[in-house]
């Protein structure tokens, strides 16, 4: 607090340069002291996971807002002034090109503040900007910075500049750690849907909504509208309630997702940027002349994908607005001579349109060497549909090899969630999946809660009326893998590290 106090004491003043001997800056030490202290201690958690709002370890009081904006719950931006003391060096502006260079890591780098300024006494000169928790005295420079400013002559003495902040000058999370209630754990997150910014606030947060969703829109270019969501999604549709906390109500959006671009209404489908990687990762999974049947499809980010890899697709969505913006979004990416598009519910998609291609794909007499998939992301609900492939087809089994490879999404908030996937699945199918299946952990959901992808072939003697079940067989397809704890206790620790 020492330190705050003898900082805040400059607000009152004109900018000045003070030239200085080291040993005699007071201010520059106690920088260094703080940084020393920063680096034993860990800072608290930031809002945003998202990649513009990333956390900087190396944050300290020195560039946090003014206290007084605590508990600040309508957006003032002129309270956020504040004056601070950094270090600075003074070079000739003939030189300044050449030796921002080699002061890249030793160079203040703060949001919408210019690292050279003109010197007020010197017209011939300029003020290089400072890290002050990197440079506190000519010592701080590295060895090959003190080489450079030795070749063009510059001398290393450190002065002291008294630089005023602005609201403009502060990062998203500096600004919502310093509003929210001190002690309170103020992560969250947001995904960006195109102009949208899209978060799921905490009960704690909701006193603040308005002034983060402001907060969001100002520091995120592009991002023009922020909402919140007030439901699961616990619909027969997929999409939930969501309130416009700032900016535009407008909630059509365009988004780009691994090459492909999606037009549609964010308040009516689902639309999820954390399952990009699942898309590419499915989609890998099949060859040209493959054939996907896409049970739950949305506005295509599976369906789309596989179909520009001139494979065939039916697709199928019951939400109207889903259907709507698939059809759309096959046109808009020209696949739309490949999907066949329909509006029905999950069960009768199943037991009507595929069940007829099914007939006809998995014929005895008929030679193919394609394969059929069939993907089922509803997370919460798709292992319940699992139940309408049993006595599915009649007539006489195909080829083991032949049999439709099934992608299967769930949550789990067992301890053991693969093992967990694997029984769900294995109670509604009246078989083990034990010995071929495979289990692959998507994303981490919730604390204690992921979502998993179970892949396996539905047995002969569950597809078929009249058979009966011959384990032997049905280990022996071409799908045997069973995912050890180990293993599969290694992928979710891996996905941890990359949230």
């Amino acid at each position: 607090m020492r330190i705050l106090r003898r900082l805040s004491g400059f607000s009152n003043r004109l900018l000045k340069v003070e030239s200085c001997s080291i040993t005699a800056s007071e201010s520059l030490i106690q920088l260094a002291w703080i940084s020393l202290t920063q680096k034993l201690r860990k800072p608290p958690g930031v809002f945003s996971t998202m990649p513009e709002t990333e956390t900087n370890e190396r944050a300290s009081e020195l560039f946090l807002p003014p206290t007084h904006v605590r508990g600040m719950t309508k957006l003032d931006r002129t309270s956020f002034k504040k004056t601070v003391t950094i270090p600075v060096l003074k070079v000739r502006k003939e030189i300044v090109s050449r030796l921002m260079r080699s002061l890249k890591r030793a160079a203040l780098q703060r949001p919408g503040i210019k690292r050279v300024i003109e010197d007020p006494e010197d017209e011939e000169s300029r003020l290089i900007m400072l890290d002050p928790y990197k440079i506190f005295s000519h010592d701080s420079f590295e060895k090959a910075e003190l080489s450079t400013l030795k070749q063009l002559n510059v001398n290393p003495q450190i002065s002291k500049y008294n630089l005023e902040l602005t609201y403009e000058n502060f990062k998203l999370e500096e600004i919502l750690k310093a509003v929210l209630p001190e002690g309170q754990d103020v992560t969250s997150g947001f995904s960006r849907v195109g102009h949208i910014a899209h978060l799921n606030l905490r009960d704690h947060q909701l006193p603040f909504k308005h002034l983060i969703g402001q907060v969001m829109i100002d520091k995120n270019p592009g991002i023009t509208s922020a909402v919140n969501k007030i439901n699961n999604i616990d619909n027969t549709y997929r999409n939930f309630q969501m309130e416009v906390l700032c900016g535009e109500e407008n909630m059509m959006t365009k988004v780009r997702e691994n090459n492909y671009i999606y037009e549609f209404d964010f308040s009516k489908v689902y639309w999820n940027p954390r399952l990009s990687t699942e898309h590419s990762r499915i989609t890998e999974l099949l060859k040209p002349g493959d054939v996907l049947f896409d049970i739950f499809a949305g506005v295509g980010p599976f369906a789309i994908p596989v179909a520009k890899k001139n494979c065939t697709v039916f697709a199928n969505d019951l939400n109207p607005e889903s259907y709507k913006w698939l059809m759309h979004n096959c046109k808009l990416n020209k696949v739309d001579q490949k999907v066949k598009v329909f509006n029905l519910d999950g069960k009768d998609f199943l037991q009507g349109p595929v069940r007829e291609e099914l007939m006809q794909q998995l014929r005895p007499s008929k030679e193919r060497k394609h394969s059929v998939h069939i993907v089922m992301n509803l997370p919460a609900k798709a292992i319940e549909f699992l139940s309408a492939f049993k006595s599915l087809l009649d007539g006489q089994p195909c080829s083991s090899e032949l049999l439709p490879i099934v992608h299967c999404y769930s949550f789990s908030k067992d301890a053991n969630p693969a093992e967990d996937v694997r029984q769900q699945v294995g109670a509604v199918l009246g078989i083990s999946l034990e010995a071929c299946s495979s289990v692959h952990l998507v994303r981490n959901v919730a604390p204690n809660k992921e979502m998993l992808c179970i892949t396996f072939q539905i047995p002969a003697a569950v597809l078929y009326r009249h058979q009966t079940i011959n384990l032997e067989n049905h280990e022996d397809l071409p799908l045997k893998r069973r995912r050890t704890d180990k293993a599969f206790s290694e992928e979710k620790t891996q996905i941890a590290s990359n949230t």
